[in-house]
Formats: C-alpha cells, structure tokens, sequence
C-alpha cells in the first residue's frame, strides 16, 4: 500500500516538474475526450427531452398513421387515413379505451390569426375530444371541448399560451373570440406551459373541434388523419395492434404479400426510432474519440519513454536501494495512468461546459446533459490508453540492469 501511494506521489511530482510537456502530452487525450461529451452532452439532452415528451403520450397508447412504400411513391400514389378508417377500428376492434383524429390543417403548415390589429401564424390542429387523455394534456384555465362541440362542429377552440401572447390577448381570455382564418372562433379553453422543442414552440398551437377544423379548411373526404387510440389493458397491446393492422388491410383491400399503407406505432416504438438515430450519432462520436485517444496514447508512450532514458540514473539508484522490478513497473505504470486520467478529466469538463454552450446558444435547444455512462466510459478509455500505451515504457524502466543504469550519462 504503501509503495502504491508513493508511486502516485512521484507520478504527480513527475507531471507537475515537467508541466509544459505533460499538457501537451495530455493534449491528444483532452481533445478526443472533450469531442465526445460536448457531443454526447448536446445529443443526449435532445434524446432526454424528446423522450419525455414520447412518454407524455403514455404506455399504452397507439398512434395510427399513413405510410407510402417507395415503389407506389414512385408511381405517385399516395396512401391516406380517412374517417372511414376510424369508424371501422371503432366498429371491429375491441379493447380500446379512447380514440381520437388528429387532422394537422394544410399538412402542419401553419394558419392565420388575427385579433383587433394583431397578426400572428400558429399551427392549426383538428382533434377529438379524447385528444388530452390520449396525450396527457392539461389545461391552464378553460375546458376542453365536448362531443357535442365537435358534432355541432363548433367554432370554439383551446389555444397555447403564445397565442394569447403574440395576439396581445387579455390575460383572461376566455370567451374571447379571434379569426382563425376567414372564421371567428371562441376562445374556451387555454393549454398549460409546455416550453420549446427544437427552436419550436410547443405552446404556439391552436385546438380545434375535429368537425370544426374539417369545416374551416374545406376539406373534402380525401383528407388524411392520423388516429390514435388508448388501449384497456397495456398486457393485450400486441392484440389490439395485430387487430387493428388486420381491420385496415381488409378495408384498404391489401392483398396478402402487399406492404401495409399504414403504420401502427406504440410510443415505445417512436421511442426506439428516434433513439436508434441518436445512438448511431452516439457511436460515431466514439468512433472520434477512439481515433483521438490512439493519438493520444501514442504520444503518451513516446514521452514517457523518453522519460525512461531522463531518468536512467534515478532507475539505478533505485534498484541499488532495493527497488524491485515490480516497484519500478509500477512506478512508471502509474505515472502513464495519472497523465492520461487528468487528460480525461480535463477533456470531460471541457466538454461539458463546450455542450452547455452550444445548447444555450442554440434558440429553444435543450439543455447539455451528460450521462453517467458518458463520463464512466471517457474515464475507462482513458485508463485503458494509460496502461496499454504506458506498459512498454515501464517494462523498459523495469528491465534495466542497476549497473548500466549508473553507469548512464
């Protein structure tokens, strides 16, 4: 214990006496390190809120939406979700809970409002009135609307905060009313603060009435809907998908061998998509920063014997007073070990407060989040280079004969 503890006092003495050369011995160790978790720390925090956000939508949930294959894109036909479907899934398949349309007006472009004198441009959404269940949303203030509302295809609609800001609205607006488009619609109902997502605004948004929103767009019986359910229990999931998948091939007239039209997800599903892009960004990163500690290890290696040749004489003295083979081995494995665990320190602080930056200088970005196998993993990176790249180095110091070694000039 006690030789382990005065090897890492003379590897820190060692580093310390020759500061200038150690940093930029460290060099190649800080740069790959700190290039993996400004990028994991940016990456990560995006993964971290998005993945919030997919698990607003609950376990249980199923989101319906059209799909294309490539060869009928190609021949420019394109699959659509229509009302039929959803009355069909509502008729044959059982187990479900809730469901809702959801119809993003002009495919998610953004609508028109207007208030006195006031102009702004949201995103415009038709839905039932199982919406807020099915996605966990909650209101501010006001009410949600109501079957009938969407039945009688009411003008009434529940708006995001921003609305009401951008439109300089009073801060009690419920019952006031404001164009959506060419109509005027009551305002009934305002959404709680949900923040920004990628630059974008979660709150700049305006509910509507599904029928309303079909009656204000003019939409005919070829629009496309995306449909999502609740369903009773989470352990019949996998039925209920099966189900539902079967109950639209039949309605879409799919023969058996044609690609499905449509795509049925669970949130865990649109989880793991967006996931599976993060950890490729994730690995080629790693690919980086294996490449960037290579370099570094290298450079380790190649001072550190040349430290073995600065300190041949200290080698010999040391031997002469009883040193084993075992101590000098470890004295100079140490030393190669510490400059490579401060580089990876050094690197992970960097990279960090790097990430920070460039979350916060990004608009609406989340915030830098590094997570505990990031920082394990630098570290144990870093540790592999220092006794991999710091073994030949120790094994030459080791080797050498006592009396050589006082005799080097």
């Amino acid at each position: 214990m006690f030789m382990l503890l005065e090897s890492i006092r003379s590897a820190f003495e060692s580093i310390w006496a020759h500061g200038f050369r150690s940093l930029l011995t460290s060099l190649g160790i800080i740069i790959g390190v700190t290039s993996v978790i400004a990028v994991v720390s940016v990456v990560q925090g995006l993964s971290y809120t998005i993945n919030e956000q997919f698990a607003g939508l609950g376990g249980n949930s199923l989101t319906i939406r059209s799909y294309t294959p490539f060869k009928k894109q190609l021949q420019g036909r394109l699959a659509k979700l229509r009302d039929s479907d959803m009355q069909i899934i509502i008729r044959r398949v059982d187990g479900i809970s809730d469901i809702t349309p959801v119809l993003f007006t002009q495919s998610g472009a953004q609508g028109k409002l207007s208030y006195r004198s006031q102009v702004s441009f949201s995103r415009v959404v038709g839905i039932g009135p199982s919406y807020p269940e099915v996605n966990g949303m909650y209101l501010q203030e006001g009410r949600f609307f109501t079957t009938n509302d969407d039945a009688r295809r009411r003008l009434v609609c529940t708006v995001g905060v921003d609305v009401l800001e951008d439109l300089e609205m009073p801060d009690d607006s419920i019952g006031e009313y404001f164009h959506v488009g060419n109509e005027w619609c009551k305002v009934v109902g305002v959404l709680e603060k949900r923040g920004e997502l990628l630059g974008f605004s979660q709150d700049n948004i305006v509910l509507l009435p599904y029928g309303t929103a079909k009656r204000i767009m003019g939409a005919s019986k070829d629009l496309d809907i995306q449909i999502q359910v609740l369903v009773d229990d989470i352990n019949r999931q996998d039925e209920v998908k099966e189900r539902i998948r079967r109950v639209l091939r039949q309605e879409h007239g799919l023969k058996a061998g044609e690609p499905d039209d449509f795509k049925v997800q669970t949130a865990e599903q649109l989880t793991e998509s967006f996931n599976t892009v993060i950890n490729m960004v994730t690995a080629v990163s790693g690919g980086i920063v294996g490449i960037s500690l290579l370099v570094g290890g290298i450079g380790i290696m190649n001072i550190m014997l040349v430290s073995v040749t600065e300190r041949t004489r200290e080698i010999g003295i040391l031997k002469a007073l009883g040193a084993t083979r075992q101590d000098i081995l470890l004295q100079f494995l140490i030393e190669a070990l510490t400059l490579t665990m401060i580089g990876g320190f050094v690197g992970v602080a960097v990279g960090y407060g790097l990430g920070a930056l460039v979350a916060a200088l990004l608009p609406g970005f989340p915030a830098a989040h590094v997570p505990l196998w990031a920082v394990t993993l630098s570290f144990g990176f870093c540790a592999a280079v220092g006794i991999v790249f710091g073994i030949v180095p120790a094994a030459k110091a080791a080797n050498l004969d006592p009396i050589d070694a006082l005799r080097y000039e």
